[in-house]
């Protein structure tokens, strides 16, 4: 007999595992906004705690002797109510001008329980002022427009320094880059106040533990019974206009009945409630292992909704895919699609495929995709989202293995496959780098979470914030 997808996704973990260590929400579709205390994409508890210092020296021969810091920082402040927007989960812990050393002494406390200190470089003369900073080893990013000072041509040296492990720049014209120099701050500061629930029978891992010590995310399994309860606890109304919801939007639905879709939407709404009782943010459930028909219905509807409010819902209880999906929501407000991958090496390319697709993959307030409901591919039951995804888009695909690494690769979208093969949404990826070299680069199980956007910058700034090696399995 063959061997089942099932028993091949454990033998893969095994070979992975030797290798590395309170309220009722609305469909997305309908514009209105849920009802929950989420203050930004995956995180419910606190804003971004972001210590912001502009450093100049009064009559600076760069960018010029004339220049007034304090109007230079007004032009800067000015920029940041027009993106106010970018910052609406941001809290500048400080905000000062500040010229010398013996200044920073003042807002101690403050830097040091930032989540990262974001320095706008307003002219020469900032070496010592800038050393002082880096010795409370926050995660440190310094913004600097073309004439602020000489420096910039010591900041690649000083990234290879101890001093400066934590310390990362952009120099750009372009100011609406400062809002991505907050990036890394925000997926750190995410993962950190993260709550992940997994609806299975399994015990916890050590890996729980050790995620905690990390990065701070709480796990916390959550058994069947509780499950079933808040289930029966969703009036049938409500179950009803939510499966009307998704059959009004559908292209069309293909196999599951009308009472399965019924059925799927019922325990959306459960699980729903499920993470607002616990105020958590993502939500895994064991849907191929322990909790394999023991509940009323698959939760793929309830993880693709999850991901359109902006929460996040993981399939087969896959830990190190809900991390890496909250990396994506802090650093970019987007969330992931996981899959199971097949090469075509003759098209230099990938093709991504799960059932469970992923409608607003620009964040809760873009545009949703098209899709259809379908049934579960290989298990020919279930209700799923079959998803289309835009052509010509470039994507990142990522997974955090263990804690000590992540692998990536880029591409662009090339075709969505509609073809009864695999799983249901698929996208057909063209690698940037060589697809052979990426195949045989592969390790650490099957699945990889897909971005919109090509987030190489992102990643390596908070690869090096968070001491992780950052890898390019197509290089």
């Amino acid at each position: 007999m063959g061997q089942t997808r099932r028993e091949f996704l454990r033998w893969v973990a095994a070979i992975s595992a030797l290798s590395s260590v309170s309220s009722k929400t609305v469909f997305a579709e309908t514009n209105q906004s849920p009802k929950t205390t989420l203050i930004s994409p995956g995180c419910r508890k606190s804003k971004v705690k972001v210590a912001k210092i502009y450093l100049g020296v009064p009559k600076a021969h760069w960018p010029t002797p004339l220049l007034d810091l304090n109007s230079e920082r007004m032009r800067y402040e000015k920029e940041f109510a027009r993106m106010k927007g970018e910052f609406a989960d941001v809290d500048f812990t400080v905000n000062e001008l500040i010229s010398s050393p013996e200044q920073i002494s003042r807002f101690a406390d403050n830097l040091n329980e930032a989540d990262g200190i974001l320095i706008i470089h307003l002219s020469m003369g900032i070496g010592n002022t800038l050393a002082e900073i880096l010795k409370f080893q926050r995660p440190t990013m310094l913004f600097a427009a073309p004439y602020s000072g000489h420096e910039w041509s010591w900041f690649g040296r000083l990234k290879n320094q101890p001093e400066g492990s934590l310390f990362d720049c952009i120099l750009s014209s372009d100011l609406s880059q400062i809002a991505v120099a907050v990036r890394p701050f925000r997926a750190i500061h995410h993962l950190r106040e993260a709550k992940i629930l997994d609806v299975t029978a399994r015990p916890q891992t050590s890996y729980a533990q050790a995620v905690k010590e990390k990065f701070g995310t709480d796990y916390k399994a959550i058994e069947r019974e509780r499950v079933l309860k808040l289930y029966e606890s969703i009036p049938d109304s409500e179950a009803i206009a939510e499966a009307q919801r998704w059959i009004s939007g559908a292209e069309k639905v293909v196999e599951p009945s009308r009472e399965e879709i019924i059925r799927s939407c019922k325990l959306a709404l459960a699980l729903q409630r499920l993470l607002d009782e616990e105020e958590a943010t993502v939500l895994m459930v064991d849907c191929y292992g322990t909790m394999w028909r023991q509940l009323p219905a698959y939760p793929c509807i309830s993880h693709c909704r999850m991901n359109n409010l902006g929460f996040g819902g993981i399939c087969e209880s896959d830990f190190q895919s809900a991390l890496t999906h909250i990396i994506f929501q802090g650093l970019v407000g987007k969330p992931g699609f996981i899959s199971d991958p097949t090469v075509d090496a003759s098209q230099n390319s990938i093709i991504l495929a799960h059932c469970m697709g992923t409608l607003k993959m620009d964040g809760p307030k873009g545009k949703p995709a098209r899709y259809r409901l379908r049934s579960i591919m290989e298990r020919q039951e279930g209700a799923v989202v079959q998803a289309f995804m835009r052509i010509g888009q470039k994507v990142t695909q990522a997974i955090l293995l263990g804690t000590n690494e992540i692998r990536y690769f880029t591409g662009t979208i090339v075709d969505t496959p509609d073809v009864d093969r695999g799983c249901r949404t698929k996208i057909t990826v063209k690698v940037d780098g060589d697809v052979e070299k990426l195949w045989q680069n592969w390790t650490g199980g099957l699945h990889r979470v897909t971005c919109y956007g090509d987030l190489t910058q992102d990643l390596k700034r908070f690869c090096r914030f968070t001491k992780l090696e950052l890898i390019n399995e197509a290089v």
